[in-house]
């Protein structure tokens, strides 16, 4: 592990920037890597390709945050969500479209030259979903190679379960005994779309015995808080940072559903972990968390639609109601068995990369 000094991120403190690009050219004339890796398209690109091609083997990009459609689809939902309040509602669902209109075209052109401009540069252009694999070859992007990620099903089991657990979600939110406890898992930043998960919840609970609890820290956890606490319906409650596979495993286990509202994941590792896990899921239908859907173990709503995410939480409390809930955990539970394991994908991103580098020394 080498460490490099570097300003945080206006954004989110937590992340660092690289800025010495120098040291970058240094240290893989130092290592020589057989495999040099690039997890962002930004200054971390900018360092990877100033290293000389003598000093690495191959190089990839790792392309694990779809960064150009989540930020233009952020102000999108932001737009739709502010036609909403107006009483526009064609206005909205127009502003919420996933398939973006000239102007939106437009503005992600350059983002997705600079993509195109990197993975020309490298060997290999890794993704996780199936999703975002079609979506890159769309704009042009080379040799893109799909690998989903792996996850530990041994902690992610619904034998995670515990009553302590259970008891702690209640206490977050403050919630009955008999009420349907949700949870939502993720960063607490403004793509994740909480905001959207809070004031869906909190209409499904109007008359209903409904609680969500957060799980994950981040730059939008105060402004959350404070629309968790404006909705007039359902209980609350932020569990943090849960550091631990083991303890967020008891958590998700203990709980009867998890909820989504992130239509630009790359993957969705939180919800192919819940599902393991034996928890019924709520998802968008856009996005890599919709492969992990299947109807036997949870809903699915139109992307960005609040009636519509509404809806899909209510229809899957009428599943519970109606005694399904065993039944749509092994369904979760055998959906996510599909997936590798953590080992089974490294070994399988480990001879993608020999594969590489025989082709890259003929």
């Amino acid at each position: 592990m080498i460490r490099l000094q570097g300003p945080p991120s206006p954004y989110d403190p937590t992340y660092h920037l690289f800025t010495r690009f120098d040291k970058i050219r240094e240290i893989c004339a130092k290592e020589r890597p057989d495999i040099l890796e690039i997890h962002s398209p930004y200054l971390a690109a900018a360092g990877a390709l100033r290293a000389r091609r003598s000093d690495y083997g191959a190089r990839t990009f790792q392309w694990h945050s779809d960064s150009i459609d989540t930020y233009l689809g952020v102000l999108r939902a932001g737009i739709a969500r502010d036609e909403a309040a107006r009483g526009r509602a064609a206005v909205a669902r127009t502003a919420a479209g996933l398939l973006p209109s000239a102007a939106w075209r437009a503005g992600s052109a350059p983002f997705w030259a600079l993509s195109r401009a990197i993975a020309a540069r490298c060997d290999a252009t890794l993704v996780a979903s199936r999703t975002q694999a079609d979506k890159l070859e769309a704009h042009g992007m080379a040799r893109v190679v799909r690998r989903p990620f792996g996850i530990d099903h041994d902690t992610f089991a619904p034998e995670a379960r515990t009553d302590e657990a259970r008891a702690r979600l209640r206490g977050l939110a403050g919630a009955s005994e008999g009420a349907t406890l949700l949870v939502a898992v993720g960063r607490l930043a403004i793509e994740k779309q909480l905001a959207f998960v809070i004031d869906a919840v909190g209409r499904a609970a109007r008359g209903r015995d409904l609680a969500l609890v957060v799980l994950g820290d981040g730059p939008e956890r105060a402004r959350l808080e404070a629309r968790a606490a404006t909705q007039p319906s359902g209980r609350f409650g932020f569990a943090g940072f849960v550091n631990g596979r083991q303890e967020l495993a008891a958590l998700l286990a203990s709980a009867d559903g998890l909820v989504h509202g992130c239509p630009w994941e790359t993957f969705g590792l939180s919800i192919a972990e819940a599902m393991s896990a034996g928890l019924p899921v709520v998802v968008p239908d856009e996005g890599g968390a919709s492969e992990m859907h299947d109807p036997a173990s949870g809903e699915t709503y139109a992307a960005l639609d609040l009636a519509a995410f509404v809806a899909a939480i209510l229809r899957l409390r009428a599943r519970f109601d109606d005694g399904e809930r065993a039944a749509m955990s092994a369904a979760a539970r055998a959906r996510a068995a599909e997936l590798p394991t953590v080992v089974g994908a490294f070994e399988a991103q480990v001879d993608i990369y020999r594969m590489i580098l025989s082709h890259s020394r003929r």
